[in-house]
């Protein structure tokens, strides 16, 4: 069983930066592909950034030259550094991970960017 636990959402300002964080409680270098999802109100969850356990990266349209997705092996963490913030990307962010027909979500961290 794999646990996630985000941190780092909060309030900023539009063109702010943050930065989320997901802790896993087992190793995500054996064949994990991490993923940050958003879901905001009376919206559908959507994909903003993945990352297979090789370090290759793939990012939703919407937040493409202003998100940054990596990952820390050696802390089992993801990172999420956003950019340029509108409020549009006001939302809960949620930390995925998957492994063969596993899949596993955190419990989401709120983010609110102010305009």
């Amino acid at each position: 069983q794999m646990q996630l636990v985000e941190s780092g959402g909060g309030l900023v300002q539009a063109g702010g930066s943050l930065t989320l964080s997901c802790a896993a409680s087992k190793s995500i270098v054996s064949g994990y592909f991490m993923s940050w999802y958003r879901q905001a109100p009376g919206k559908q969850r959507e994909l903003v950034a993945g990352i297979s356990s090789q370090g290759s990266t793939n990012y939703g349209d919407s937040v493409k030259g202003r998100f940054t997705i990596s990952q820390d092996n050696a802390k089992n963490t993801v990172y999420l550094y956003m950019s340029s913030l509108k409020p549009e990307d006001t939302a809960v962010y949620l930390c995925k991970a998957s492994i063969m027909s596993y899949t596993y979500w955190g419990q989401g961290t709120q983010v609110t960017v102010s305009s």
